[in-house]
């Protein structure tokens, strides 16, 4: 059984997931307004991952026989003001999404529970690459806005980016 402290801040996670995708796809939305669908398409397939998080709790949680909680998704409050902006506001998103990832681990280590932990490596790594990922488009657009043909070329080449679908089980 897991510990209630630690079945809590996984329920609330589940909502910060599914939160980011809706967040990923107002991105996307002002991204492909303005012109920029390769920027766009970068935005939908994170809200792709984002909501596949979500479910990959959701799956854990009922492997564990708990029956998720799904709370209502907050509008994401964000006001477009240019590329720059965006790719700013999904690092310190990642940053934050990463700090919660963080609780909830120290959560289950606190409560010896070692098998959500191990389950939370998954998420620890993806948190690592996601920051980094956000990190990389920022030196991207930065490098590339210094030319003048720089940011389409680089919307573009963000265009070719697919889906991956999560291929894990809840017991990998």
């Amino acid at each position: 059984m897991l510990d209630k402290k630690v079945i809590d801040l996984l329920q609330k996670q589940i909502n910060e997931e599914f939160y980011s995708a809706y967040l990923y796809l107002q991105f996307a939305n002002h991204l492909e307004h303005e012109g920029f669908p390769g920027f766009a398409n970068w935005y939908y397939v994170q809200a792709q991952e984002e909501n596949d998080h979500a479910l990959y709790l959701i799956k854990y949680l009922l492997a564990n026989q708990i029956m998720p909680e799904l709370a209502t998704v907050a509008k994401p409050e964000y006001k477009y003001e240019g590329i720059e902006k965006v790719l700013e506001a999904a690092l310190t998103h990642e940053q934050h999404i990463t700090s919660l990832i963080n609780a909830i681990y120290k959560a289950a280590d606190e409560a010896a529970d070692y098998r959500t932990k191990r389950y939370l490596d998954w998420f620890v790594k993806e948190q690592f690459e996601e920051e980094i990922n956000a990190e990389e488009l920022i030196d991207q657009y930065n490098l590339v806005k210094k030319c003048g043909t720089g940011i389409a070329h680089l919307d573009k080449n963000l265009a070719k980016r697919k889906h991956e679908p999560l291929s894990r089980e809840v017991t990998d």
